[in-house]
């Protein structure tokens, strides 16, 4: 069945039944036949021809790092509640943080007609610097500071920084469990807001204990028991996300000792699991959802605009410091 037939049958034009697949401008007794009649066949359009049609596929890309993430998931929310509005549809790839995927992805993406794409949490290479250049389609980055690129991010190093002097305040002999260096932003940002705290306070920055840690509760559970079994003095530990702290707090149980009689412990990312651990878990609250949505607005002005190339829109959100039992 074509949209020809379609349109015979339902006694209307082709250019009625192409615009009620396109959601244009159709009186609702129109609508009406029509969807009568694509029901009864089970006719569904080809979303290749549509797309060379009307040069739109009505499709968005999406690139994350993994699917298992409280804050990832947050982001998704964000984009899906916007999309939905422009009645569009969401393509997701995951990298599992192979960096060649990134490119793959939006290679790939441009090559299927997908309309924009949003690029979460990702390490900047000149390999993907290159390809975001030539991209064809608009590119939108979260969680990420990148120069030239539209990207949404968070005020790490500034949540980093006040969460640190909430800690100064009661602790004196901290340990700080960061990620790689390569994420700016987690690992970078993250780190010199501690150490900028650390210094304002007075105290030598070697007297300060850093270690690099996975993005996991094992990760931070295996560096937290490092720390503990080096004999060093800590009374404090601030750890760049959640799941590390989790599994310094794990760790710290394990070796007989209190959290927060004993050591302190606070986070980023105010997951679900902050308020059923015990204790809850000191954390910075980030805006993920906003984040999404924020995302979403800067991709549609893009692909709205004549001249998308030239559309960067940098955007820095807030952040929230939610004090629990844990220090």
């Amino acid at each position: 069945m074509t949209i020809k037939d379609i349109a015979k049958e339902a006694g209307v034009s082709s250019a009625a039944v192409s615009r009620f697949f396109n959601g244009g401008s159709l009186s609702e007794e129109k609508k009406n036949r029509i969807s009568e009649i694509v029901e009864k066949n089970n006719y569904v359009p080809n979303q290749t021809a549509q797309t060379m049609r009307t040069g739109k596929s009505g499709q968005i890309g999406v690139i994350v790092p993994k699917i298992h993430s409280d804050s990832l998931t947050q982001i998704m929310k964000g984009i899906a509640q916007s999309i939905e509005k422009w009645d569009y549809t969401l393509i997701l790839g995951c990298t599992d943080f192979k960096q060649e995927k990134e490119v793959g992805y939006i290679e790939s993406m441009q090559r299927n007609g997908i309309e924009g794409i949003i690029l979460m949490g990702t390490v900047m290479t000149p390999y993907l610097a290159s390809s975001i250049k030539n991209c064809k389609i608009p590119i939108v980055v979260t969680g990420q500071n990148f120069e030239s690129v539209p990207c949404v991010y968070n005020d790490d190093k500034n949540a980093l920084y006040k969460l640190t002097q909430i800690m100064l305040k009661k602790r004196k002999h901290l340990a700080y469990i960061g990620v790689t260096e390569e994420d700016l932003a987690a690992g970078k940002a993250r780190r010199m807001g501690v150490e900028k705290a650390w210094d304002e306070a007075g105290f030598d920055n070697d007297k300060l204990i850093k270690r690099i840690s996975e993005f996991s509760m094992e990760g931070g559970y295996e560096v937290m028991k490092s720390i503990l079994e080096s004999g060093n003095k800590v009374d404090g530990v601030i750890c760049a996300t959640d799941n590390i702290a989790h599994g310094a707090i794990q760790a710290i149980k394990e070796a007989g000792k209190k959290v927060p009689r004993d050591i302190s412990v606070a986070g980023v990312g105010n997951n679900w699991t902050d308020i059923i651990s015990e204790p809850q878990l000191t954390t910075v609250q980030l805006f993920y959802e906003e984040c999404g949505i924020t995302a979403c607005k800067i991709l549609k002005e893009m692909m709205d605009s004549d001249d998308n190339k030239h559309v960067i829109s940098r955007v820095m959100l807030g952040y929230e410091i939610i004090e629990r039992g844990s220090i």
